[in-house]
């Protein structure tokens, strides 16, 4: 006896659904506003005296859950400004097409080195347009506003709230 009823009720909920505005937006065309703190890529970065600021140290390749993060360590230089020695990278490769974003690599980096953005990449035609490379990384550092967060401000949000806890 229900049935009639139900077909009508489910008839009506197509009808209202019809008529009303869609929702979706024609991506990459038209972009929607994202919250302050929306993560989406990665950028390497550079300090005020322009050199990397990423060590080869591998933190971000062990603590990555998804392994998708493969770093070259290199020869140690000197510092052009400090004048001491220090650890170089010569390749750093980072995957999107398996990274779950869950910013472990930005928290473990002793220099503030990777970061991440708040847009996210272009969308690509085969899986090799998703993989950051160093040259890809470090273009982010200039074409892609960064998100609020790095390592330095991380930790120091953890320990205030030990603080607390204890």
């Amino acid at each position: 006896m229900g049935y009639p009823l139900d077909t009508l009720r489910a008839l009506g909920v197509t009808l209202k659904n019809l008529v009303r505005p869609p929702t979706t937006v024609e991506y990459p065309k038209v972009t929607r506003p994202r919250s302050e703190r929306y993560r989406a890529s990665f950028a390497l970065l550079h300090d005020e005296n322009n050199e990397e600021l990423c060590i080869g140290c591998l933190a971000c390749e062990r603590i990555c859950p998804s392994q998708v993060i493969a770093i070259t360590a290199g020869p140690k230089i000197q510092s052009v400004t400090t004048g001491k020695k220090r650890g170089t990278a010569t390749d750093f490769t980072l995957d999107l097409t398996a990274c779950i974003f869950c910013e472990l690599c930005v928290q473990v980096c002793p220099t503030d080195a990777i970061i991440m953005t708040r847009t996210q990449e272009d969308p690509g035609f085969s899986r090799e347009d998703l993989v950051l490379t160093m040259d890809k990384l470090y273009k982010n550092e200039k074409d892609r506003p960064a998100a609020w967060g790095n390592a330095t401000k991380l930790l120091g949000m953890q320990e205030q709230e030990a603080k607390k806890d204890e």
